[in-house]
């Protein structure tokens, strides 16, 4: 059974991790937020709708370039080692 010092360890490792999955959740519900703090201000419906309509494209547009960001850490191949006799 692991210790808590190592959970807690490994929670510290995947600190960087928590944080990007903490922006992705806030940029996910932008659009949203946007909106309930315009609607709080009373806004016109239009002006609520539009704005958070092209703040929400924008924050789409962040999760894409954080996502293929992320996805291009790909490990490299190992370089092929040749089969043969040594000299």
């Amino acid at each position: 059974m692991p210790s808590i010092k190592s959970q807690i360890e490994y929670l510290i490792d995947s600190a960087s991790q928590i944080f990007m999955g903490f922006i992705l959740f806030l940029l996910s519900f932008s659009g949203l937020l946007c909106a309930l703090l315009l609607r709080h201000y009373d806004y016109n419906g239009s002006i609520i709708a539009g704005v958070g309509v092209l703040v929400e494209i924008i924050a789409m547009i962040f999760c894409y370039l954080i996502f293929k960001g992320y996805l291009k850490k790909e490990e490299e191949p190992e370089p092929s080692k040749k089969k043969g006799k040594k000299l």
